[in-house]
């Protein structure tokens, strides 16, 4: 007989208690970073449609160069923010299994085999479709 020593289950629980602690403190860091990276996109917009204000007002270069280097930042933040919300969802625990290939078995030996030779038809008189030329 195995007389291996099981954990108590208030042992258990704890374990669990403390391991789900620790999922919803860096869930909560997690959702902090991606509530910073939202508002500070929302505050390069802001900063965007105003330049994009001034611009129309007033016709000046040092505001276009401004304005597409906000549309660039705003570019690289959403990108961030996508990758990180991509690495946030939870992988399944258990890998899927790999799909096996079907195995094909080999005719039977006793079918009759005929051989079926297909010539190409000649499509046209010119002769680009010889089978000499071919």
């Amino acid at each position: 007989m195995d007389t291996a020593p099981y954990p108590t289950p208030a042992a258990e629980i704890a374990a669990l208690r403390s391991l789900l602690a620790e999922r919803d403190a860096a869930l909560a860091e997690r959702d902090a970073l991606l509530l910073n990276s939202r508002l500070e996109i929302e505050k390069l917009k802001v900063q965007l449609a105003r330049a994009r204000r001034e611009q129309y007002g007033q016709s000046s270069e040092r505001l276009t160069a401004e304005i597409g280097q906000l549309e660039m930042l705003i570019g690289d933040l959403e990108e961030n923010q996508a990758q990180a919300a991509a690495a946030a969802k939870v992988a399944p625990t258990t890998p899927a299994k790999p799909r096996q290939q079907p195995v094909r078995k080999p005719l039977p030996a006793h079918l009759p085999r005929e051989t079926v030779l297909h010539e190409p038809v000649l499509a046209c008189r010119c002769g680009c479709t010889d089978p000499a030329r071919l």
